[in-house]
């Protein structure tokens, strides 16, 4: 008897006293654990979440949505990127003030290819105040996961207070669990034995947030 054979019927035996038709899904979820760690007003989880973005070593800017263009400009002009990689539903205007060449993401492009732009700019889906995590779900102002994995510096832009939530538990009643989620939490970072941290090992060195306000 093979091994596959024996863990199959481990599993048969466990659940030969289940219905025929039962499901693990059947059985109500206690939601009594605390949702979030005390009140706030959105201002207010607007500001832990900056907070807490930083202590990951993100770069937090806040700017009114009128602003956001000439920001963006400058951030990639301080940064010196000649190429900038887009989804293909990034609102227009965002990037209207910029100079660099705007590299948009296709089926054919190689992980090479985007290894070669300078720098990526999306929207999110929402961000976890209490976690300081941005999620992404492969929307149109986000693109493929892998546009936002392979080069080396990404500008997120947030909408607030509307994309900002405070827990886990809440954003887990926003998002699709279907889509393709990607939890960011601070630029891509690893530590050796030594917990000497790495930066930029499996995903952007450099993690710029954009806080935007209005409309």
């Amino acid at each position: 008897m093979s091994s596959r054979d024996l863990i199959l019927g481990r599993v048969r035996r466990a659940l030969a006293d289940a219905p025929p038709d039962a499901t693990p899904y059947e059985e109500a979820v206690d939601r009594s654990y605390l949702r979030e760690h005390g009140r706030r007003t959105p201002a207010q989880t607007v500001d832990l979440l900056a907070e807490n973005l930083a202590d990951y070593r993100a770069i937090v800017h806040r700017v009114d949505a009128g602003e956001l263009p000439m920001l963006i400009m400058r951030l990639l002009a301080e940064r010196g990127s000649a190429s900038v990689l887009v989804p293909p539903g990034l609102p227009q205007g965002w990037m209207a003030a910029a100079d660099p060449t705007l590299v948009h993401d296709r089926a054919v492009s190689t992980a090479r290819s985007l290894d070669e732009v300078d720098s990526v700019v999306t929207g999110c889906a929402l961000a976890i105040a209490e976690t300081g995590t941005i999620v992404l779900d492969g929307g149109p102002d986000q693109g493929r996961r892998r546009i936002t994995l392979i080069p080396d510096h990404h500008i997120c832009v947030v909408r607030v207070p509307d994309q900002v939530v405070a827990s886990v538990p809440a954003a887990m009643e926003r998002i699709d669990p279907v889509r393709p989620l990607t939890w960011i939490s601070g630029p891509s970072a690893t530590s050796d034995i030594e917990l000497d941290r790495v930066e930029g090992v499996h995903g952007p060195r450099t993690l710029e947030v954009v806080l935007v306000s209005g409309d």
